[in-house]
């Protein structure tokens, strides 16, 4: 497969000029306290294109009290205060989509059409949680015995670290912060290392809002195994949001567990897509298309198993080969480019290690199967037919542009297969018959299910999984009460 390599000789000044590579910590902008900084690599070259400032265990506590200063006053804040600046956010952000979606696309590699996408969805974030900020609903009923009120309120849970991952550097970080902001906590965000830029710009564009000085604060750092656990460490941290791999999560729960931090996690998918035997072919092609290859499958919601009825596998296969054939895989700023390289050379050797393993154990390579040749991380669409049910490709999640088939017989068959996974964050189903989608929908055990539809993500609805996919919801209205503490007042009148 040809790579169309961009002209990437556009001025990376206007991308990435117009807000501060160092650190934000109480509203300035400063160099890491002991001069460390790093490189920002654009994976579709391998080659270093900025530097960021790399936050030392002295700056991350040094935001942690920064953020507890801020707090109060930030709470105090009237709802509808923080539901101006929130909007504020929102419009700025949209404002500035075409340049934010450029800078994603050369610090994290998607394409420019996907990256579009992850902007305008970040900046509706901020949007939903500016709406949800001044309708953080309490309660209050008589005591079944007569005696007193029971008077329930919300109250900000206090300091909020949130550590976001790579693959969608925009919309996570604002799928955080919003509901944060929205409830009245301050935050300290420690953006993936991969792509801390985005994160600057966004920290860039809240002080341009209006957010007080402490509030936001941005540390991006080399130094995480030694600044994470420094922070929840500290007593003044009192809630962890954390999206990334499941292995990660687990560690962190350990390490909040000795202050008894609050935690929502996001953490690893191992998505099926279910395929039935009177399902509409040509809507799940384009279900699997969008499952599969948003944001080049690097994904925790991607469609990671693709189970398809014997009678119309084939069909299905061929048809799926088709358009994952056609893609056109590239680099830059490429309007025409569809996907774009892997986030560095380890993912890009992964995702080869699985496809090798899954052939050797005797799948059929209907497209792709071999590394790209050239600068930049690129690996192809790929389908493999045939999987066996053993194959790592079909236990671990791929995060990658790879779509492993495997056929079933019945409906036990397909939920039992979707269910064999430690994981269970999304799960994606194609059936003509909607009682039977909504049946097969309420077995799988995931915490979230696309029914004739490849994609699920909103900022109205509730994302989160089941199982070891992690704790908590973001998004909907379930996400801001992730950000407060419930409290109960006994009074009589």
């Amino acid at each position: 497969m040809t790579i169309h390599q961009a002209n990437h000789s556009h001025d990376l000044t206007a991308l990435t000029g117009w807000f501060s590579h160092d650190l934000l910590i109480g509203g300035k902008n400063r160099p890491a306290s002991n001069g460390e900084r790093f490189d920002v690599i654009n994976p579709a070259t391998g080659q270093s294109f900025a530097s960021v400032a790399s936050a030392s265990e002295d700056d991350a506590i040094d935001a942690v009290q920064t953020a507890e200063l801020a707090l109060r006053g930030w709470s105090a804040f009237a709802p509808r205060a923080r539901a101006e600046i929130l909007r504020h956010a929102f419009d700025i952000m949209t404002s500035r989509a075409d340049e934010l979606a450029r800078l994603i696309v050369i610090e994290n590699g998607k394409s420019l059409a996907d990256a579009r996408g992850e902007i305008a969805y970040a900046a509706e974030f901020f949007r939903w949680y500016s709406e949800e900020a001044v309708r953080l609903l309490g309660s209050v009923q008589t005591s079944p015995n007569g005696q007193n009120r029971i008077l329930v309120t919300h109250q900000p849970i206090g300091v909020s670290l949130l550590i976001t991952p790579w693959n969608f550097p925009a919309a996570m970080a604002a799928r955080k912060i919003a509901p944060a902001l929205a409830a009245g906590c301050s935050v300290i965000l420690k953006p993936a290392s991969d792509t801390p830029l985005t994160a600057l710009a966004i920290g860039a564009i809240l002080t341009e809002a209006g957010v007080p000085s402490g509030v936001v604060n941005v540390i991006p750092s080399r130094r995480s195994g030694a600044i994470v656990p420094a922070m929840l460490d500290h007593p003044a941290v009192r809630k962890l949001s954390f999206t990334g791999s499941t292995e990660v999560g687990r560690t962190l729960l350990a390490e909040a567990a000795r202050t008894v931090v609050n935690c929502s996690m996001e953490l690893g998918g191992n998505a099926p897509f279910l395929v039935f035997d009177d399902a509409d072919l040509d809507a799940a092609i384009d279900g699997a298309m969008i499952a599969k290859m948003r944001n080049g499958g690097e994904a925790c919601t991607a469609a990671n198993r693709f189970y398809v009825h014997t009678s119309v596998a084939v069909e299905f296969s061929r048809r799926l080969t088709v358009r994952m054939s056609g893609l056109r895989m590239g680099s830059g700023l490429d309007e025409a480019v569809e996907l774009g390289p892997l986030i560095n050379q380890d993912a890009r050797s992964k995702v080869a290690g699985l496809v090798d393993q899954a052939v050797d154990a005797g799948a059929t390579v209907l497209t792709g199967g071999v590394t790209e040749p050239g600068p930049g991380y690129f690996y192809p669409p790929t389908v493999l037919f045939g999987v066996d049910s053993t194959s790592p490709i079909l236990r671990e999640e791929i995060f990658g542009p790879i779509a492993p088939l495997v056929t079933f017989e019945t409906d036990e068959d397909a939920v039992r297969l979707a269910n064999n996974t430690e994981f269970g964050l999304v799960a994606y189903v194609y059936t003509a018959d909607l009682s039977r989608g909504l049946a097969i929908s309420e077995r799988l055990e995931t915490g979230m299910v696309g029914l004739n539809r490849g994609l699920v993500s909103d900022p109205a609805a509730p994302f989160g999984g089941f199982k070891q996919s992690g704790l908590g919801r973001e998004g909907g209205h379930e996400g801001i009460l992730e950000y407060t503490e419930a409290q109960y007042i006994a009074v009589s009148w």
